[in-house]
């Protein structure tokens, strides 16, 4: 099977996606995980000052993206939404907690450990990576 055969089998077995949809579904998901994080924001902020509710506020929400991953419904709603559950800070969370649920049966070291950070890795990494470039490149600014 050449190059040319493989790609017309390849369309005729990949169903075509419903582009319109998925962007609707993708932007109203998003958009609500944001709207009960700014209603979080917006009820803590009853009980704390800004700079805390900015501090407590992502820790929330990770804490919920862990939580509705491990019960289930967070992979549900990522085949529903896709790119919409996955931008916010929860679908970060997702990823990390998906990949601890399934290598917690390897062990705590070579499983859990080695291997959690297998999706988000490299978003730390690069985070991280960017921030002390970005650092430098403001220390260097302020001298001059």
């Amino acid at each position: 099977m050449n190059n040319q055969d493989y790609n017309q089998y390849l369309k005729k077995k990949t169903p075509n996606s419903p582009l319109l949809k998925d962007c609707f579904n993708a932007f109203w998901v998003g958009g609500g995980i944001c709207c009960i994080g700014q209603g979080i924001s917006s009820i803590l902020g009853n009980w704390f000052h800004r700079e805390e509710v900015r501090l407590m506020l992502p820790i929330i929400m990770v804490f919920l993206g862990s939580l509705f991953t491990a019960i289930g419904i967070y992979d549900k709603l990522g085949k529903f939404a896709g790119g919409g559950s996955i931008i916010p800070i929860t679908g970060f969370s997702n990823s990390i907690t998906s990949a601890a649920m399934e290598f917690k049966a390897e062990g705590w070291i070579l499983g859990l450990g080695a291997k959690i950070f297998q999706i988000a890795g490299p978003v730390i990494a690069y985070g991280t990576v960017a921030s002390v470039v970005y650092g430098f490149i403001y220390w260097v600014t302020s001298l001059l």
